[in-house]
């Protein structure tokens, strides 16, 4: 362990979902979410980031024609104990049938533990998404059913379906994600029926239940291949939809009823079905 760290604070006035969606795609570190920003450290000095993050603010002010304010301090701070303080601001939760918790954290004897180690990918269970594509894999999928999870990241809601008794193949674009529900798959002690770097559209397979907790926008670019990949009678839980971008996605699954909608805060996610 280096003597020093790096610390950037970042705050935004509007659109935090947004910026949380760049650093996601484009920093290989985890952030702690706050309520009006992130921090992010490193052993790294992190000033590119902070420069990504102004073009960032730049560009997306443009596209909106508004103004968004973006404060940041980047300081270097002692390696003494900053893991510490970091495991201890995460915690355990509990999401219907399932109990999340970080590697470090004792289980729940009465749900069904998922063991997720935050360092290695987004995807802890915390953010509504994730949380809310749990209630639904907790709810539709049984026992024996086939399952693909698309945009995978840590793994968390395939490593769910496997424990639920599911048959589960997973997929992502980023090769670091794969690697990542790999290895919290490993932590699990299950194991992916298949895993590849690409898109869903790499599998001849047809799967009972096609999970995709993405956003709205590749949402759509997909909605094909999601609904290609679907049994004539499966079921589609997407996720990842600001609920301002509900109706431009559900224009590209005309052909689909919505079985449930779940939404918390801004954040939306449909449970869909053939129709």
């Amino acid at each position: 362990m280096q003597d020093y760290y790096y610390e950037l604070v970042v705050k935004v006035s509007s659109h935090k979902e947004l910026f949380a969606d760049f650093l996601s795609d484009t920093i290989d570190v985890g952030f702690e979410e706050s309520s009006d920003g992130f921090t992010i450290r490193s052993e790294d000095e992190l000033e590119t980031i902070a420069w990504g993050l102004e073009q960032f603010c730049e560009a997306l002010q443009k596209a909106l024609g508004k103004t968004i304010e973006l404060e940041y301090t980047h300081k270097k701070l002692k390696n003494s104990d900053w893991v510490e303080l970091y495991q201890k601001s995460i915690t355990p939760v509990e999401i219907d049938k399932f109990y999340i918790h970080p590697t470090w954290d004792a289980q729940n004897p009465n749900l069904i533990n998922i063991a997720i180690d935050p360092a290695l990918a987004f995807g802890t269970g915390h953010h509504p998404t994730t949380a809310s594509s749990l209630r639904a894999i907790s709810k539709y999928v049984k026992k024996g059913d086939t399952l693909i999870d698309v945009g995978c990241g840590s793994g968390i809601l395939g490593i769910g379906a496997i424990k639920l008794g599911a048959i589960v193949d997973a997929c992502d674009t980023d090769a670091v994600s794969v690697q990542n529900s790999k290895e919290n798959a490993e932590l699990n002690k299950v194991e992916f029926s298949n895993i590849w770097e690409g898109s869903c559209s790499l599998s001849d397979k047809k799967y009972k239940v096609v999970v995709a907790n993405i956003v709205a926008d590749v949402l759509t670019f997909i909605a094909k291949d999601l609904k290609n990949a679907l049994e004539y009678d499966g079921v589609l839980i997407l996720s990842g939809i600001l609920d301002k971008y509900e109706n431009k996605v559900l224009s590209f699954y005309k052909d689909c009823e919505i079985l449930e909608r779940i939404a918390v805060d801004e954040w939306v996610t449909l449970v869909l079905k053939r129709k």
